[in-house]
């Protein structure tokens, strides 16, 4: 088929980083291991996105900075254009906020957790290649066996997570003096909450009031309820294993204002001004259509009334309604 030359030359790059992220991750030297393989695969994630976008027609830069867009942006942009599910956009966001974890601080992840989502990067990658470019990844990867593991291979995400915990909770044990470690392991389980929410922020205060809740013996339903909705399946066998990441009904996720005194567990602060970031105009111009269209447009799909797509905000006497990228997405 027919490959547009920017798509191509990202299509390259892409591939080049999922090639580096597997030699990491196959590789037996641990040195350095995790950052390789996040900071690749991640990598290779974003250009992949980037060149879908090309190829299929879709606006890649921004034009108010002249700079590509960012991961999050062209993560939803591939959503529309493509076949990609919300469950696989999860697995992408989540291996972007682990290798963010990793690159900025510190981050300990779990073998049969980084394991489930590399492999579920690769047959994401499959998948758009043959979507998009009409390829299969295998063209671009030598014949191979599977390497020789010391570990079976995990096959269920919520056996690892809940092993994970229970790790955590013996870390966190006194008399441990393994504190650093259990933080990092929260700091990744936190991080994976990026499977079931748009934008997740990683914060030292967030972890800290997880590291309260597992000290005080509550249930991991409670500290993490959106890693209950998480699910996973494993297909094939071989060399052909298929790995797709899939949401389940999970608890509930209640919001608490800030003066509540309930016992509130792991609290997630919401940054509500990046979150509703766009005004009427703004909006307008991110559609390209003009203020009294978008107006029309938001009233026939009722935005306004919506508050996930809309939010007031009130700053003493002067009341701002702001929208969310869920208003721009369905506008």
């Amino acid at each position: 088929m027919y490959m547009k030359r920017n798509a191509r030359i990202l299509k390259n790059k892409a591939i080049s980083s999922l090639r580096r992220g597997v030699l990491a991750f196959n590789g037996f030297d641990d040195d350095g291991r995790l950052t390789s393989i996040l900071l690749h695969s991640q990598h290779a994630g974003e250009m992949l996105l980037k060149a879908c976008l090309v190829q299929v027609g879709a606006q890649v830069f921004d034009k108010k900075t002249s700079k590509s867009k960012s991961f999050k942006t062209c993560l939803n942009l591939v959503c529309q254009y493509t076949k990609l599910t919300p469950a696989s956009a999860g697995v992408l966001r989540a291996i972007d906020s682990l290798r963010d974890a990793e690159q900025h601080w510190i981050c300990v992840v779990d073998e049969g957790i980084l394991y489930t989502h590399i492999r579920a990067l690769v047959t994401i990658f499959d998948e758009l290649l043959d979507e998009v470019f009409k390829e299969k990844l295998e063209v671009h990867l030598p014949a191979r066996v599977l390497p020789i593991s010391t570990q079976a291979v995990p096959n269920s995400i919520d056996t690892i997570i809940l092993s994970e915990f229970e790790k955590i909770q013996g870390l966190l044990t006194p008399g441990k003096r393994v504190r650093d470690e259990a933080r990092g392991r929260i700091r990744t389980l936190l991080a994976m909450e990026a499977h079931v929410a748009d934008e997740v922020s990683v914060a030292e205060r967030d972890i800290t009031r997880v590291e309260r809740a597992i000290k005080s013996s509550h249930p991991m339903s409670n500290i993490f309820p959106r890693l209950s909705s998480i699910s996973n399946n494993f297909e094939g066998e071989g060399a052909h294993i298929v790995v797709h990441f899939t949401k389940k009904q999970g608890a509930p996720v209640t919001f608490v204002p800030a003066d509540d005194p309930s016992d509130a567990l792991a609290i997630r602060n919401v940054d509500l001004q990046r979150k509703y970031s766009m005004g009427a105009i703004n909006l307008a111009e991110r559609l390209e259509i003009t203020p009294p269209k978008s107006k029309a447009l938001r009233w026939f799909l009722d935005i306004d009334s919506d508050p996930d797509c809309r939010h007031v905000f009130n700053f003493g006497k002067r009341t701002i309604p702001q929208y969310s990228d869920n208003a721009l997405k369905r506008m």
